[in-house]
C-alpha cells in the first residue's frame, strides 16, 4: 500500500469463533504493515489478544438487537471521522448496519469505503442483505459466493471477492502416522480410548447440527466390520448440554458401543488430537460457510470424511475427493471410512490457499484496491 491506512472492524463482541479470530488475525497484519487497526465491540474475552496484537479497541455494542443500539450510529459516526477512517469493515449483520447509517450521512470530508465480509449462510431477509451492500463483499468461500448470487441476484459479481480463511501451519504441524506418543496421551485422559483399532475424531460443539448421532452410527458400523474402532467427540459436552449428553449416550448404549465412545469437552490441544486420530470427521448436518476442521485437519496429515455440502464439500471435493460422501447416505459413509483407514492419503495434500498468511494477504490487497484508486488519496 503507497500509504498508512486506518481501517475499523465492526462486529458484535470479542468473545470465541471464527468471526472474532479472523478480525484479531487481519488486525495483526494491519499493524505489522505499518497501518492503524481499530475494532469497535462489546469487548470480551478476547480483548486482550487483540491488544497485543497492536490494534485498538473501541467499546460500542453495535451487536445487541434492540432499537436502543441505533443509538450508537451517531458516536461511531464520530469515532470514523475523528480517527481518519479510511476502511469500515463490518463482518456482522447488525453492525453492519449501524455502519452502513454512520456513513450514510458523512460530512463533506471523503468518506470511509465500506466492506463488508460474509461468514455465513444467513437465511436471506432484508436483514441480511445488508452485506451485500460493501464496494467489496469477501466471502470466505464459493460456496458463500454463489449462496449471495442465488439469493441476492442485484449483486453486482464484480465487487466480491473469495478470501477463504486460512491457517498457521506452524499451529497444526504434520504428525507422523500413526502418533503413537499423541494417542497414548489421549487414552491417559480418556480410557474409553484405549486400543490399537482406528480413533475417529469429531471435533464440534454440543448440538444436533454437528452430526454426532451418525458419527456414533458410523462407528457401530466399523465395529461390526471387525474393526476396534474408538470414537472420540471433544467439545460435545458443554454445560447446560445435559439432556442431549444423555441423548447420545443413549445412542451408544442402543448401537452396543458405549463404551468405546468419549464424549467430552472441547481440548485446547487440538492439534494433538488430530495427531492422535485416523480418521477426522466433518459430518455437520447443516451446509456451513466454510470447514476450518478439514484444513487443519490435513494440515497435520490425518483423511477427513465428510458430507458433501456447504463449505466443507467445496474443500473435500478439491482437496481429498474421496472424503467427500453424499449428505446422510450411511452407508456410503461406512465405505468411504474403511477405504479411507485402509489408504490414508491426507499426507500429500498440500493447501497454499488456505494459509493464514495468503487470507491476510488477500484481504490487505483488498483494502488496496479500494484506497490505491481513492482521488482523495493523499
Amino acid at each position: 500500500m503507497t500509504r498508512a491506512l486506518t481501517v475499523v472492524q465492526l462486529l458484535p463482541a470479542l468473545e470465541s469463533g471464527g468471526v472474532e479470530r479472523s478480525t484479531i488475525e487481519i488486525a495483526d497484519a494491519l499493524v505489522r504493515a505499518g497501518h492503524r487497526a481499530i475494532v469497535v465491540s462489546a469487548g470480551g474475552r478476547l480483548l486482550p489478544a487483540l491488544l497485543a496484537a497492536g490494534a485498538e479497541h473501541v467499546e460500542l455494542d453495535i451487536g445487541r438487537k434492540s432499537l436502543l443500539t441505533l443509538r450508537h450510529v451517531s458516536a461511531l459516526r464520530r469515532l470514523l471521522a475523528a480517527s481518519g477512517a479510511d476502511i469500515v469493515h463490518a463482518r456482522s449483520r447488525l453492525p453492519a448496519w449501524i455502519g452502513w447509517r454512520a456513513l450514510r450521512r458523512w460530512p463533506d470530508a471523503p468518506r470511509p469505503h465500506f466492506v463488508t465480509t460474509m461468514h455465513g449462510l444467513n437465511s436471506p431477509s432484508r436483514y441480511s442483505a445488508i452485506m451485500t451492500r460493501g464496494e467489496r463483499v469477501i466471502c470466505v468461500s464459493r460456496t458463500v459466493r454463489d449462496y449471495l448470487l442465488r439469493h441476492y441476484p442485484r449483486t453486482d459479481p464484480g465487487k466480491l471477492r473469495v478470501i477463504p480463511r486460512g491457517i498457521d501451519p506452524a499451529q497444526f504441524p504434520h504428525a507422523p502416522s500413526p502418533d503413537r506418543a499423541a494417542r497414548a496421551a489421549i487414552a491417559a485422559m480418556h480410557p474409553q480410548l484405549r486400543g490399537h483399532g482406528p480413533l475417529l475424531l469429531l471435533p464440534g460443539r454440543g448440538t444436533r447440527l454437528k452430526g454426532h448421532i451418525d458419527a456414533i452410527g458410523l462407528l457401530a458400523g466399523l465395529r461390526r466390520a471387525g474393526a476396534d474402532a474408538r470414537l472420540w467427540m471433544p467439545g460435545a459436552r458443554e454445560r447446560g448440554r445435559e439432556r442431549y449428553i444423555a441423548e447420545l449416550q443413549a445412542a451408544a448404549a442402543a448401537h452396543g458401543v458405549g463404551e468405546a465412545v468419549a464424549i467430552t469437552e472441547a481440548t485446547s490441544a487440538i492439534a494433538q488430537a488430530y495427531a492422535a486420530s485416523d480418521l477426522v470427521l466433518q459430518l455437520s448436518r447443516k451446509p456451513e460457510a466454510f470447514g476450518r476442521t478439514v484444513i487443519e485437519a490435513l494440515s497435520v496429515g490425518r483423511p477427513v470424511l465428510g458430507w458433501a455440502h456447504g463449505g466443507v464439500g467445496e474443500l473435500l471435493r478439491e482437496l481429498q475427493p474421496q472424503g467427500a460422501v453424499p449428505p446422510f447416505d450411511a452407508a456410503a459413509l461406512q465405505a468411504a471410512a474403511l477405504q479411507l483407514l485402509a489408504h490414508p492419503s491426507a499426507s500429500t495434500v498440500t493447501m497454499s490457499a488456505y494459509t493464514l498468511q495468503a487470507m491476510q494477504a488477500a484481504t490487505l490487497d483488498c483494502y488496496r484496491e479500494l484506497t490505491d484508486h481513492d482521488p482523495n488519496a493523499g
